[in-house]
Parts: structure tokens; sequence; C-alpha cells
């Protein structure tokens, strides 16, 4: 019988990993997930096409794109902000974010710890199953979701699900963006009111 290996680093996994572990570590199941993310980009033009970009520090601390590679940005000073294009190029940080602004009526539904080495927890697919065809891409740890679309909130919300937590925002906030699309979800962006409704 042959011994499973890391999809990562192709090291064998010892009979302490759970049957259907696919990485020997956090480090190797990040190490993957930031592979894929380089190799896709579905952001919806919805999105791209607005200057609401940042980029993130690996503590998640929101960076400019423009000027010295640290400065700060701000989710409520848009002169912080920048084009798609440009946050993808800038080498500040770990990764690029965008900011929500009121004016867009752009949410987003943050699915904390959804995800266990790829199998989506029974709660979370409750809500998927819920959404109509909109942009939903796999957090920057690999163990989340963000799910992307129109609607409003006002007050952003964060609702415990047992160990789990689902944030709601829809301006005052950046979220991290990865770019690597969840089962296959659409690259466009839908009216989410109607869950946004069921969950708040």
């Amino acid at each position: 019988m042959e011994t499973k290996r890391c999809d990562n680093c192709r090291e064998h996994l010892g009979a302490r990993h759970a049957h259907n572990a696919r990485f020997c570590s956090g480090r190797c199941r990040m190490a993957a997930h930031r592979a894929r993310q380089r190799k896709s980009d579905s952001v919806p033009a919805a999105m791209a096409r607005r200057r609401q970009w940042v980029r993130y520090s690996d503590r998640k601390v929101p960076l400019s794109a423009r000027g010295p590679r640290r400065s700060p940005a701000s989710s409520t000073d848009p002169a912080t902000w920048s084009s798609y294009s440009a946050a993808k190029r800038s080498t500040a940080g770990v990764g690029i974010g965008f900011v929500l602004s009121p004016t867009d009526r752009l949410v987003c539904i943050d699915l904390d710890h959804a995800l266990a080495d790829g199998v989506l927890a029974s709660w979370a697919r409750d809500i998927v199953d819920r959404l109509p065809q909109t942009y939903i891409e796999v957090s920057p740890s690999g163990t989340g979701l963000h799910i992307w679309g129109y609607g409003s909130v006002g007050r952003g919300r964060r609702i415990r699900r047992g160990e789990s937590c689902v944030e709601v925002y829809d301006r005052g906030r950046y979220i991290t963006v990865t770019g690597e699309p969840f089962e296959g979800a659409a690259s466009s962006l839908a009216d989410i009111s109607k869950v946004l409704d069921d969950l708040l």
C-alpha cells in the first residue's frame, strides 16, 4: 500500500495525520495555497475597475501601494488606496486587499474556519448553497471563504457559529483578496441581500 505524501513538499504523511490530510504542516498548507493564488486571478471586473485597493502585511495591517514600501493605508482614507493593477504590481506586504465603501453597495461575507483540508463545514455549506451565482474565494489562510456581492449592512456584524465566525461588512473595512475562486464560483457579483437578511 502506497504511503500518502504531502501535496506540497512530498514528505510522507505519518500516522498522526488524519486519513484525509493533504499537508504535513500548516506551513505546507499555506505554501500550497499561495502557489495556487499566484496562478489564479478571477477577481470580478466590478471590483477590479475601482480604485479601492491596498496591500497588507503578514499581520494583515493595510499598506498603501503608493510611496514607501511600508506606508500604512486606511480603510477610510481614499488617498491611501490604489488601482487594482497598481496594487498587484506593488511589492509591499504579502498580498492585496479591497476596501469596502458604502457608495458602491459592495458587501463581503467572511466565513472563518469554514474549510478543513478543502472540505466545507456543514454550517458554511448551508450559507453557500443559498447564494445566487456570485464571486466566492478562498481566504489567504486556506481555511475561510470570502463571499462578495451587492447589498447593504450598515454597521458591520460578527455572528458566532460555535468555534467559527461569520462577519459581514459593507464599509470602513478592507478585505484580503486572493483571486482563488471556491468551487468554480462565478467571476461576477450578484445581489446577495436575501442571504444577508437571513444571516442578520
